[in-house]
């Protein structure tokens, strides 16, 4: 759970959907070093060919572990904290969760706002994009996702990349 001083940090209520940030650190993917493929071994490919991302990640409790990492890895970058002051975190934190579920084939309905609309305006740059990409990267190492499976959030997540940089 994000503490109560990072939600404090969060005022206003800028409209960042659910990925807003999250998303477009994500989606920047395209260049990301770290996007390798692996695949997985034979004795796992029944159970993994079986079960969603969302499920082999670790379902809701890891979507929340990410999310509230990737909160704190903004809250912690000044460049990216610019574009999160005047956020509701409580709101961020509920959509991201709601986004990463439904894209990773959770039980989840993204019910925020599109990428466009969230985006539109911030005029975020590629530099700022893959920033927000490395922040996520650490806060999936810290919920304890696998590199396997880090890749696979961040291919899903790419696909979304237009929607966020330079509106």
């Amino acid at each position: 759970m994000i503490s109560h001083n990072i939600v404090k940090k969060f005022t206003g209520i800028r409209r960042f959907g659910c990925l807003s940030l999250g998303l477009l650190t994500l989606l920047i993917i395209n260049g990301c070093s770290s996007l390798t493929s692996s695949t997985p071994s034979p004795s796992n490919a029944l159970s993994t060919a079986n079960s969603s991302l969302y499920d082999q990640i670790g379902g809701n409790v890891a979507m929340e572990a990410i999310v509230d990492n990737f909160i704190q890895e903004i809250s912690h970058n000044r460049k990216m904290f610019e574009y999160f002051e005047r956020s509701n975190a409580v709101r961020f934190r509920e959509k991201f969760i709601e986004h990463l579920c439904m894209l990773t084939g959770g039980p989840c309905l993204y019910t925020g706002d599109s990428m466009v609309d969230v985006h539109t305006g911030m005029q975020i740059t590629e530099h700022d994009f893959n920033l927000g990409v490395d922040l996520l990267i650490n806060a999936m190492t810290k919920a304890d996702v696998s590199h396997p499976n880090q890749n696979k959030v961040l291919a899903i997540l790419a696909k979304m990349r237009s929607e966020i940089i330079y509106l």
